[in-house]
């Protein structure tokens, strides 16, 4: 190990704004870094990932909001910041992300699995995102520094790091975003309290997850539930459903399907344009980027491989000895990891979508090929690729990030370590927290019927991954049926959306005019929606859907006829847009609320 881990002072001199901060290089100055990621931004950014998966089923990612409060804490240290606040940022969103998982807890829960202590699942899962973390950061000179790939969000937190030094911006970003999260813990407490707004399920959360996404994806997901709904007396007509079961319960096999079937034809495209642009770029071709940090230390690649192979070894041990998973079987999904990191890296460069969920169902799938009939097994297994897929994802967008600042790679995947290790833990106790104030989450709507199925906690990622799971050992031959229906409507609508699109009369025509722009938004919204966006509409309740559309409905009304935005905003990236912070703060208000009112409900029953 390299012993030069700190430099007193930056390459550039003593870029301080103030004297009484600890200087860059300095251990101060690293724990203080640390300490802001893992205790504060960290956690705020979990307990909103964790959150949303409870309540909606997807989580947004807490890049782009850890960037800019991390832009805020590092101000004092001039331009020389930027990389402060990647660090910050990074060991952030590592804690986010883990806290996420805590969704897989649930799904335990619902399925029965014994009670495991809790020491055994944290070092089940730290193995696991060390062993990702390692194969994410094997994967970048690939993925970001050979291909250069995009990385939206990662490219949006460099531009929102580079404006470090831009008082201005971030003042504008920083208070409506702190304006979104007032709103939504207002609403989220005012739901709970207010009768008549119980009545209608108000949701600041859903709503804000639709001001981020937009109309192109809110409306798809309404109508998605729409039609599900619709076709409810067919499915119990043909015997897919009984009478009072909700929809769901069938229109998520028919939603994965979808998925399935679009992945096969953007993975198809992706690797196809992986290998052109692999045999295109000229050796040693890069971007302009700043030379990276010589402040810390070295980046080692036999550390890194050794790393791999160590928690790798880890992760298979521990399911093991844990959790009795069959030797083979842990071999297997670790293998898989090695493929889907690459695979997921891809996706999420290309299109800043990482379809972690449909990795853990690919791997039930694949399991269930290989004679597994044991949905507990299936569970701990495909956690692993879950996990992994989900934590490497992060390291390669937080490493798109730091290459184009010239951030030290060492020293990221550091404080990326850091961040998984307390975020393993708190992904425990979040779950606990979450389902000891919320007793109705520990309840398994797999086997409810509609009227009993929650409103406000649809927990469809869950939902999604119990129902695959139980398929296992209750195989019902409709359920391969509407797997395959959904895998033909969304192969067939994602290869026509590829056609039309990639052809060049109809993108002049879609640029021309408004009624252009007009045909693409009724094409992407109502004619052949994205099968991503349409399948939610599956996964939650009709009510979830309303306001995750509603709020995709308001942000495009806005983004069309708003006000001219300045000079300022239009060089800004999507992601620091009024509209998508006012978003980011609803849902991080409204997960605020729910972790006050767990909080005091814990505190009433001690």
């Amino acid at each position: 190990m390299n012993s030069t881990v700190f430099s007193a002072a930056p390459e550039g001199g003593d870029t301080r704004r103030w004297a009484w901060l600890p200087p860059v290089g300095s251990w101060g100055y690293y724990t203080l870094l640390a300490a802001i990621g893992m205790l504060v931004l960290g956690p705020l950014g979990g307990i909103t990932a964790a959150f949303m998966n409870f309540s909606i089923g997807f989580f947004v990612g807490g890049q782009v909001l850890a960037g800019i409060l991390g832009s805020v804490v590092t101000y004092g240290y001039g331009a020389e910041g930027k990389h402060g606040a990647n660090y910050i940022q990074t060991t952030a969103a590592s804690v986010a992300g883990m806290m996420a998982m805590s969704s897989l807890i649930q799904a335990m829960v619902w399925m029965g699995m014994p009670q495991v202590p809790a020491w055994q699942l944290i070092s089940y899962m730290l193995s696991i995102a060390l062993m990702a973390a390692g194969v994410g950061m094997m994967y970048t000179p690939i993925l970001v520094e050979r291909m250069q790939l995009t990385f939206p969000s990662g490219l949006a937190v460099a531009n929102i790091l580079r404006a470090l030094t831009d008082p201005v911006l971030l003042r504008r970003s920083v208070s409506r975003l702190f304006g979104g999260m007032g709103a939504g813990l207002f609403g989220g407490l005012a739901a709970a309290k207010l009768p008549v707004l119980a009545a209608i399920d108000l949701s600041t959360s859903t709503f804000g997850a639709g001001l981020i996404v937009g109309a192109r994806v809110g409306v798809p997901a309404l109508v998605g539930g729409l039609v599900f709904w619709t076709l409810m007396p067919y499915f119990i007509s043909i015997g897919w459903l009984h009478q009072g079961e909700p929809f769901r319960k069938v229109a998520f096999l028919i939603a994965l399907g979808m998925i399935l079937g679009a992945a096969a034809v953007d993975l198809s495209l992706i690797l196809w344009r992986t290998v052109k642009r692999l045999s295109s770029v000229p050796e040693g071709e890069k971007v302009d980027v700043p030379e990276e940090q010589r402040t810390g230390p070295k980046a080692s690649t036999p550390r890194l491989l050794a790393w791999v192979g160590f928690w790798s070894v880890a992760t298979v041990v521990t399911g093991v000895q844990f959790f009795g998973e069959p030797l083979h079987y842990m071999i297997f999904a670790v293998f898989l990891v090695f493929v889907l990191v690459i695979v997921n890296g891809i996706s999420l460069g290309l299109t800043d979508s990482n379809p972690i969920s449909s990795a853990f169902v690919v791997t039930v799938l694949l399991l269930a090929s290989m004679g597994l009939k044991d949905p507990m097994l299936g569970l701990m297994a495909a956690t692993v690729v879950f996990v992994s897929t989900s934590v490497a994802g992060d390291m390669q967008q937080d490493r798109s990030t730091g290459w184009r600042l010239g951030s030290n790679r060492a020293l990221q995947f550091r404080f990326q370590v850091v961040g998984l290790v307390l975020g393993s833990v708190f992904a425990v106790v979040a779950a606990e927290l979450f389902m000891t104030a919320y007793p109705v989450l520990k309840l398994d709507q797999t086997v409810m019927s509609a009227s009993e199925a929650p409103a406000q906690w649809t927990s469809a990622m869950t939902y999604k991954f119990v129902g695959a799971l139980r398929s296992l050992t209750d195989p019902k031959p409709h359920q391969t049926t509407a797997i395959l229906v959904g895998l033909g409507i969304g192969f067939a609508t994602e290869f026509l959306r590829k056609l039309i699109k990639s052809r060049v009369a109809y993108q002049e025509f879609v640029l021309s005019s408004k009624i252009g722009f007009g045909v693409d938004f009724c094409l992407d919204a109502l004619l052949l929606p994205s099968p991503y966006a349409s399948s939610f509409g599956g996964f939650v309740n009709l009510i979830t859907s309303f306001w995750f559309g509603l709020g995709g409905v308001i942000a495009s009304a806005i983004n069309t006829f708003g006000a001219k935005p300045s000079e300022d905003e239009e060089a800004l990236p999507s992601d620091m847009s009024s509209v998508s912070l006012v978003g980011g703060g609803l849902i991080a208000g409204d997960a605020l609320a729910a972790l006050g009112l767990g909080v005091a409900g814990l505190l009433s029953v001690v």
